[in-house]
C-alpha cells in the first residue's frame, strides 16, 4: 500500500532568477517525495542579493484571498513553511494562516529571513525583528542564522568564532520564545569547519554538524538547507540527523558551484546534487 502523500504549504518569495525561496523550495521538497503548494509572498525578476534593477510586484494583497480559497477547499498540510516575508502585513497574514491551518500533528518550520553578516537587510526596520520574533512563537520549528537569532532574543550580533556554551545560551533563548525545535546555522568553532547547531527542548538535546568551510558567500543556501531539512524532517528524521543531512547537501550543492565556477550571484547547483539527497533520505 502507498503511503499518503505529504503537503508542505511554503510562503515564500519567487525570484525569476537567481535559485532561493520558492525556486529552491519546491524542487527539492518536492524530489523528497513530498507536495508542495506554494504562496508566493512577491515576485522578483531576480533576487535581491548583488543584482540592482530587479522588478519587484508585491503580492500582499493576494496571500489572503488564496488562503480563504484553500480553506473552503478543505485543504490539509503536514507542514507550514515560511521564509521571506515583506511587510508587517505579511506577518500578520502568516499568523492568520497559522491559526487557520495548524493542527495537533502538523509542523510549522519558521527561517526569519531578515538579516545576515551581522545587518539587518536594508528593507527592513528594526521593528520589522519585533514583529518576526512573534511569528517565531507559533513555530514549532525555527531556524535562525546567528544574525537574526540575535535580533530575535535583542542581543549584540557576535561575529565569532563561537563557543558551545555560547551557542547552547541563545539556542535555549531563542526555544524560550515559543518554538520546541531550534536549528541554528551559520555556527562555528574554529575557521576550517562551518556547520548548524540543534536543540530539541522537549528531551533538552543539543547537536552539531560540520563539514569543511568553503571560502566565499554563496546566495540562496539559507534556503537550500530549510528546504533540506524540511524534507528530513517530513521523511521522520529527527531534527539532529535532519540537520547534519541538511549541511551536507548545502556544502556538497556550494562544492559542485565553487568547481563549476558559477557566479555566487546566480545561487548554487543544488539541481545536481538532489540524487545525493535522495540517497541520504534512504539511510
Amino acid at each position: 500500500m502507498t503511503n499518503k502523500l505529504k503537503r508542505v504549504a511554503a510562503i515564500h518569495d519567487i525570484s525569476g532568477f537567481g535559485k532561493c525561496s520558492l525556486t529552491v523550495a519546491l524542487p527539492i521538497i518536492s524530489a523528497a517525495g513530498i507536495e508542495v503548494s506554494v504562496l508566493p509572498t512577491a515576485v522578483l525578476s531576480t533576487h535581491t542579493g548583488g543584482f540592482t534593477g530587479f522588478t519587484y510586484r508585491d503580492l500582499t494583497e493576494d496571500m489572503q484571498p488564496i488562503a480563504d480559497h484553500w480553506k473552503s477547499l478543505d485543504i490539509s498540510f503536514d507542514s507550514i513553511y515560511t521564509g521571506f516575508l515583506g511587510s508587517f502585513e505579511q506577518l500578520d497574514l502568516v499568523t492568520d494562516f497559522f491559526k487557520t491551518f495548524k493542527t495537533e500533528s502538523n509542523v510549522i518550520l519558521v527561517d526569519p529571513v531578515m538579516a545576515d553578516n551581522g545587518e539587518l537587510y536594508k528593507i527592513f526596520s528594526p521593528e520589522f525583528a519585533t514583529g518576526m520574533s512573534k511569528l517565531c512563537e507559533k513555530a514549532d520549528i525555527m531556524v535562525p542564522n546567528l544574525t537574526e537569532a540575535a535580533l530575535l532574543i535583542g542581543e549584540p550580533y557576535n561575529p565569532g568564532p563561537y563557543s558551545k556554551s555560547y551557542i547552547e545560551t541563545i539556542m535555549k533563548k531563542l526555544s524560550a520564545l515559543g518554538p520546541q525545535k531550534i536549528v541554528l546555522t551559520g555556527v562555528f568553532f574554529n575557521d576550517k569547519e562551518l556547520g548548524a547547531a540543534t536543540y530539541d527542548s522537549n528531551c533538552d538535546e543539543i547537536s552539531y554538524y560540520f563539514e569543511k568551510r568553503i571560502p566565499g558567500y554563496y546566495h540562496g543556501t539559507g534556503d537550500v538547507f530549510g528546504s533540506a531539512l524540511l524534507a528530513a524532517i517530513l521523511n521522520d528524521f529527527p531534527i539532529s540527523e535532519a540537520a547534519a543531512i541538511a549541511v551536507r547537501f548545502t556544502v556538497s550543492s556550494i562544492n559542485k558551484t565553487a568547481q563549476a565556477g558559477t557566479d555566487i550571484r546566480f545561487g548554487v547547483n543544488f539541481e545536481q546534487t538532489i540524487p545525493e539527497l535522495i540517497e541520504g533520505l534512504k539511510d
